[in-house]
């Protein structure tokens, strides 16, 4: 049985990845060719990408206290000494974003991996993860006219980039009388590339027809996460959890090459000129300092529910010598969310749709990206299902998450999305002696 799940593991991550390579090699110049073009991921290190897997996702990604023998709870590395089984879990996700300005709407999207991770129970009170999961995502295509007031007369504006911050990562837990400890420590790594172009409407004589600033970043570092979590049982089928993450501020290295090119018109030819070049820079790029706490009651293998509240103190995010990247993050963003799941009855084998596990959720947070003085809130909600294979513990997991960030108002942006994450996990069991009679 192991060797199928294995096989099965192997081809769904090639596929996975294929569905990732082609939603990220298409063109930049059409806001709808498979690449979600979002404008705030212009700031900062991007969009902030949800690395958990698909149960938490349906649950409104309530993971301070959440643990479960069979799922590998990523986001709190204490929940890994409450593993009983060795499990294998990766998943993918589509999004579709609406982008709705005071004067028109368009439609983005994409496809891509979301994690893969294999959790393994080392004792009955140890365990341990690792594991990749992406941490920000950055592409926006933008244009922008200027008529009036310019020496050089009207002209357009083109705003380009893209990047992502991936997280690579080993995991352990330790737990003593209901107490859990543990931590994630690994590499954070990516590129991240912005490009900014002036094209005036029309060259006069032996003028630049075209100037553009381009940045290019490469980023990477160690960087770790600690977790706690306590466990007590209020009686005979009531359990209550608390837990908590803490992540404090911390430097990964940044090398930056910048240049400025030109287009020169000389009526019968164009001439590319590097105008401007500077070396390889080097410097820091700081991640801030992030916590979360929680509380989940359950019953048993019935259900169980949860409440979550977290922040990131964006104060404390700075690049250099990339400065540009700094424009527009605001102090502090927060979040709070509530889910929780339920199994009419995880036992009865006669029935398949009583030990289907249903999910819901539901949160509200502001962004880190501060724009025209202004705050972007954003709030969703969330469901989701696992279905079990038969006579297994292992999984097909699904989640569907639909929310809005932002508003139109003070010139700015309102973004409607509606996302869906499928995945799956395998459970089998490692390190554990064969019995002979």
């Amino acid at each position: 049985m192991f060797q199928s799940h294995a096989k099965s593991l192997v081809v769904t991550l090639f596929v996975f990845c294929g569905v990732s390579a082609s939603a990220q090699t298409t063109g930049a110049s059409n806001p709808t060719n498979g690449r979600e073009n979002n404008p705030y991921s212009k700031f900062g290190i991007g969009t902030l990408i949800n690395g958990n897997n698909t149960v938490l996702r349906g649950m409104g990604n309530i993971t301070s206290a959440f643990a479960n023998p069979y799922e590998v709870n990523t986001d709190n590395p204490a929940s890994y000494s409450f593993l009983q089984r060795t499990t294998f879990e990766a998943g993918g996700t589509g999004s579709s974003n609406t982008l709705k300005t005071t004067g028109e709407d368009y439609k983005t999207g994409t496809a891509t991996v979301a994690y893969m991770n294999i959790g393994i129970p080392l004792s009955k009170t140890s365990g341990m993860c690792f594991g990749f999961r992406p941490h920000s995502r950055s592409y926006y295509n933008l244009y922008d006219s200027v008529v009036g007031g310019s020496p050089i007369g009207n002209y357009s504006k083109i705003y380009r980039g893209e990047g992502n911050l991936n997280y690579a990562y080993l995991g352990a837990a330790k737990q003593y009388k209901g107490l859990s400890v543990g931590f994630n420590v690994g590499y954070m790594f990516g590129t991240m590339e912005n490009f900014t172009a002036i094209v005036p409407d029309s060259a006069g004589s032996y003028q630049a027809y075209t100037s553009s600033v381009n940045n290019y970043n490469r980023l990477g570092g160690i960087y770790w996460k600690g977790g706690i979590m306590y466990e007590h049982k209020l009686d005979s089928n009531y359990t209550i959890r608390i837990g908590g993450t803490f992540t404090m501020k911390q430097n990964i290295k940044e090398r930056l090459n910048s240049y400025q090119v030109s287009i020169f018109d000389f009526h019968d030819s164009l001439v590319n000129d590097t105008s401007h070049y500077v070396g390889e820079q080097k410097g820091n790029m700081t991640l801030p300092m992030s916590f979360s706490v929680g509380v989940m009651l359950a019953k048993g293998t019935k259900w169980n529910v949860g409440i979550d509240f977290s922040g990131t103190k964006w104060s404390d995010f700075n690049s250099a010598p990339d400065n540009s990247l700094n424009m527009n993050v605001g102090d502090a963003a927060y979040k709070t969310a509530i889910g929780g799941e339920y199994t009419p009855d995880a036992n009865n084998i006669r029935n398949y749709f009583s030990r289907v596990t249903y999910r819901f959720g539901a949160y509200y947070g502001t962004d880190y990206v501060k724009i025209n003085n202004t705050t972007l809130p954003y709030y969703g909600l969330t469901a989701g299902a696992s279905l079990p294979f038969r006579r297994s513990l292992s999984k097909v997991h699904m989640a569907f998450d639909i929310g809005r960030l932002g508003m139109t108002t003070n010139n700015l942006i309102q973004q409607t999305y509606v996302r869906f994450t499928l995945g799956f996990s395998l459970n089998d069991k490692w390190f554990i002696p064969k019995k002979y009679d």
